[in-house]
C-alpha cells in the first residue's frame, strides 16, 4: 500500500445519488466523489466514472440532480449503486419529481439540490461542475447521512476499470 493509499482509506465521505435526464434517457448512480469546490461563487463538484451509464445520459444533460442519502436509505443507494442502468431501471417504485431543466429529483431524499453543469473536467472520472440553481429536502431531517463506510458491502453495477 502507498502513501496515498493509506492517506484514501482514511476517508469517509458523504455518500450520493446523482441523477441525469436527456435525450429522453434517464440515469441515476451512488456517487463517493463529490464535494464543494467554490465558496463564491457557490460551486459543487460530482465525479462520475466513464464506464457507467450515468455519465452517458449526463455527458449531454444541461444539469444534475445531487441527492443526500440517509443510512436508513441503504436499500435506495444499493439500487443506485448496485445495479448499472445500461439493464435495470433503477426509478422503478421510486418517487421522483421532476425539477429545473427537467432534473430528476428522489422525493424520499432528506436533502437535495439541482446543478447547471458549468464545466467539465476529467480523468478516468469525469468532474461535472455545478452551479446550484435549486434546493430542498425535509424540514428536519432525521437520522445520519449516508457515508463510505456504510456503503461499502454495495458492489458496484458496473465495473470500475
Amino acid at each position: 500500500m502507498t502513501g496515498m493509499d493509506e492517506f484514501i482509506d482514511r476517508l469517509n465521505p458523504d455518500m450520493y445519488v446523482v441523477t441525469a435526464a436527456a435525450a429522453g434517457e434517464r440515469a441515476g448512480c451512488l456517487v463517493g466523489f463529490a464535494s464543494q469546490c467554490s465558496m463564491r461563487p457557490v460551486r459543487f463538484a460530482v465525479w462520475l466514472s466513464e464506464l457507467n451509464h450515468t455519465f452517458r445520459v449526463a455527458r449531454n444533460a444541461d444539469v444534475l440532480a445531487v441527492h443526500l442519502l440517509t443510512r436508513e436509505q441503504h436499500a435506495l443507494a444499493e439500487r443506485f449503486g448496485g445495479h448499472t442502468g445500461d439493464d435495470t431501471d433503477k426509478f422503478r417504485g421510486v418517487a421522483l419529481r421532476e425539477a429545473h431543466g427537467g432534473a430528476l429529483v428522489i422525493e424520499d431524499a432528506p436533502g437535495w439540490f439541482v446543478g447547471r453543469i458549468v464545466t467539465r473536467v476529467g480523468g478516468d472520472h469525469v468532474g461535472f461542475v455545478l452551479d446550484p440553481v435549486e434546493w430542498g429536502g425535509r424540514a428536519s431531517p432525521e437520522g445520519a447521512l449516508l457515508r463510505l463506510s456504510d456503503a461499502l458491502d454495495i458492489a458496484p453495477g458496473h465495473p470500475v476499470d
